[in-house]
């Protein structure tokens, strides 16, 4: 049996990684500066990661949430206290494509209505729903394509009135930093005028946290520079380090029925464990801290060059956008310089570390960088 071929694939075979870096089947040390599309948020097997998640298979690996688990509960808690939410729920499931079905279902529900606002150049996941409010034809085929979607344009409030008016839109979705389509950033004002649009026309705000949330922009949610609190938060990557976990922070305006929302593998004892020792470890080495740290030294000291037309981010989630395609100059960065690096289209080289990134690490992108250049 062969795989299903829908990778695009570098030569490059990972055994080993610590803290920042990975070593491939032949020895050979890179940084990752990609953190497997922004998943690595505590680093690559922390030690105490790795004891709880082995100590926990030692006593149970999995039940169903038919039972009650305290570990759920634990991160519960804790999520709350870090976070700030400590008066929203949380609903937990397995990715990050899955927080934003059912903050969708959910958003549903809760209005009675059948349609969504999404932006031009989102990024919200590949499952039905998910893969719908989507700014991407490559990835939405035609049986995704039924759902009742609405465009409208990142930071153009206008464009979202004109659908919200008519009073039948049950959410809007919108990424803290849109991520996959080129880091692009909301204003300040822009957010806190759709916060104000959702309150008039009884719409749901769902605040897509996958990528841009868990400590990366510098702040533990991107929104939280907006000044603003969404209805529901949708996340996933960083908060497994690598463990499939996904979640939903639900305002309290929100009341569950019992069977309303469910899940096979949500919330499980090693999901829960990982989860849980991730938090720990975040709060414990003031990762989020770092991250603001550690990005604005990178931004501050990224080299200048005709060919870079602009780079912007947010903590560590940094996007260089070049006047050209990035293809070589990636494929240089990893075997030349040994250095991971993600893309956005066909001009962006994108900045998704671990959070423990330090300023020693940065340097060594900087100075490979402005050598490829």
């Amino acid at each position: 049996m062969n795989l299903f071929d829908v990778y695009s694939l570098y030569d490059v075979i990972p055994v080993k990684g610590q803290g920042c870096k990975i070593w491939d089947d032949r020895g050979t040390e890179y940084l990752d500066l990609y953190g497997g599309h922004a998943v690595i948020s505590v680093g690559h097997s922390h030690p105490y990661y790795v004891a709880r998640i082995t100590e926990q298979l030692n006593k149970i690996g999995f039940y169903s949430n038919s039972v009650v688990n305290p570990l759920q509960v634990e991160l519960a808690e804790k999520l709350g206290k870090i976070s700030g939410y400590d008066d929203y729920s949380l609903f937990l499931i397995n990715s990050g494509a899955e927080a934003n079905e059912n903050a969708l279902k959910l958003a549903s529900f809760h209005t009675g209505r059948d349609k969504v606002v999404a932006f031009r150049r989102s990024f919200h996941g590949r499952t039905s729903g998910a893969v719908a409010v989507t700014d991407n034809p490559k990835i939405v085929s035609p049986f995704n394509a039924v759902h009742k979607v609405l465009w409208a344009e990142l930071n153009d409030i206008d464009s979202v009135e004109t659908h919200l008016k008519n009073g039948d839109v049950a959410a809007v979705i919108i990424e803290g930093i849109q991520g996959c389509g080129g880091i692009h950033i909301p204003t300040t004002q822009f957010m806190q005028d759709l916060r104000a649009l959702c309150d008039k026309y009884g719409t749901v705000l769902i605040l897509d946290e996958i990528q841009s949330g868990y400590g990366r922009s510098g702040k533990f949610f991107a929104h939280q520079y907006y000044g603003i609190k969404p209805d529901i938060i949708s996340m996933a990557k960083g908060i497994g380090n690598g463990f499939p976990v996904g979640a939903c922070l639900i305002s309290p305006r929100f009341q569950p029925v019992v069977g309303m929302l469910g899940t096979t593998f949500g919330g499980n004892y090693l999901a829960m464990a990982a989860a849980i020792a991730v938090a720990e470890i975040a709060e414990k080495e003031n990762l989020v801290e770092n991250s603001a740290k550690v990005g604005k030294y990178l931004m501050d000291n990224m080299p200048k060059s005709d060919r870079i037309k602009e780079v912007r981010g947010r903590g560590l989630m940094i996007g260089i956008e070049f006047n050209e395609p990035i293809k070589e100059i990636r494929r240089s960065l990893l075997f030349d310089k040994n250095i991971f690096t993600g893309v956005a289209g066909q001009n962006m080289i994108r900045l998704l570390p671990p959070l423990c990134l330090t300023v020693e690490e940065a340097d060594r992108f900087i100075k490979s960088f402005k050598e490829v250049l």
